[in-house]
């Protein structure tokens, strides 16, 4: 997590292009729109106009497109041609969802460019293209603009590049929706990270985190399950949530009173249920819920409705380990749910 102080001492050694820092940390130009690595050679900007990410997929989930002066997406000083090629189709077309027959057209071996990405940025070429197709979607939700205006500001190679990339994930073109059944969107910046909540005016359907893997096929069942459109707003759940959750991170809330609306099977919802009485700074095993709900042997099927949880921090699948003690796992990611574990231990 970046600290006050971390910004402060990140933009002293973006000033200074002080080269120790490289790894440490990106930097997202606001008035750009692009994110940089701590030597960038172009005119600093403001520090008010600076946001700053441990990692290159962060920066891209933010929308923030990588600089062609000091292309972060490589080593200092080396950038291979065939990251240069895939960089630049993305940028090209950035809503594509990427096949094998994508990479045959451009001659590119599929699983090289998988270990190349893997290698350099810890995250594959299909994790990048993801994060920036969303990074693309989730630039509207997070500024609240209307499409147009945020499709004219993006300065994408690719003019409809914006309009697609949130249309293939939110749903359809926000000007086409007509009389849909439309639920609404709002970015949450807390502590862990960005979160992304979406309700209509009655109750909340999904809490997570924007990075979270996964995100953009949870989103899309969604909206597909309840025949749905999705688009930046502002609802009373959503400022429920957001209002509980700034009380939850400084210790004031043990039990969230939001509204919500639950899509998975019975069977999912008895095992959420379960979840909502493990109590605030305590953890059970998989087979302690699974005993609780009265099917000691499904123990792995209990896990498995807990990674479908929708709703992030509220329904608290982070207080589930493994018998043995350890964590086990979490889709917001191992280091959250270790906090998280923490922060309501302290609070007890």
């Amino acid at each position: 997590m970046i600290t006050a102080e971390n910004k402060k001492e990140y933009y002293r050694a973006l000033i200074e292009k002080k080269a120790e820092y490289e790894g440490i940390f990106f930097v997202g130009v606001k008035t750009t729109g692009v994110f940089c690595r701590p030597t960038c050679p172009a005119r600093k900007p403001k520090f008010e106009n600076c946001e700053f990410f441990e990692t290159a997929q962060q920066a891209l989930l933010a929308s923030f497109r990588p600089c062609k002066r000091c292309r972060p997406l490589s080593h200092p000083n080396h950038v291979s041609k065939l990251v240069q090629l895939l960089v630049k189709a993305i940028e090209q077309n950035p809503e594509k969802r990427w096949k094998n027959r994508d990479f045959q057209e451009l001659s590119v071996d599929a699983s090289t460019a998988r270990r190349q990405f893997k290698k350099r940025f810890d995250m594959t070429f299909v994790e990048y293209a993801r994060a920036r197709r969303m990074g693309l979607a989730m630039k509207q939700i997070r500024a609240g603009e209307a499409v147009i205006d945020a499709q004219l500001s993006t300065g994408y190679e690719s003019s409809s590049g914006f309009r697609d990339a949130f249309s293939r994930i939110m749903g359809a073109a926000p000007t086409k929706l007509g009389h849909s059944n439309i639920l609404k969107a709002s970015w949450l910046d807390t502590p862990l990270g960005p979160m992304i909540a979406i309700a209509d005016e009655q109750a909340l359907y999904l809490l997570e985190f924007v990075d979270r893997r996964g995100l953009e096929r949870e989103v899309e069942r969604l909206r597909q399950k309840i025949k749905s459109t999705i688009i930046p707003g502002h609802t009373q759940p959503i400022s429920s949530i957001e209002s509980e959750l700034i009380q939850y991170f400084h210790g004031m809330l043990r039990e969230f009173k939001t509204p919500l609306f639950f899509l998975g099977s019975p069977f999912q919802r008895h095992v959420w249920e379960e979840l909502i009485k493990i109590p605030y700074g305590q953890t059970c095993s998989y087979l302690d819920l699974a005993s609780a709900i009265g099917k000691p042997s499904a123990f792995r099927a209990v896990a498995q409705a807990n990674g479908a949880n929708q709703f992030a921090i509220i329904i608290p699948c982070h207080r589930v380990i493994n018998t043995n003690g350890e964590l086990g796992g979490y889709g917001g990611g191992l280091m959250r749910k270790k906090w998280l574990i923490n922060h309501e231990k302290q609070g007890i």
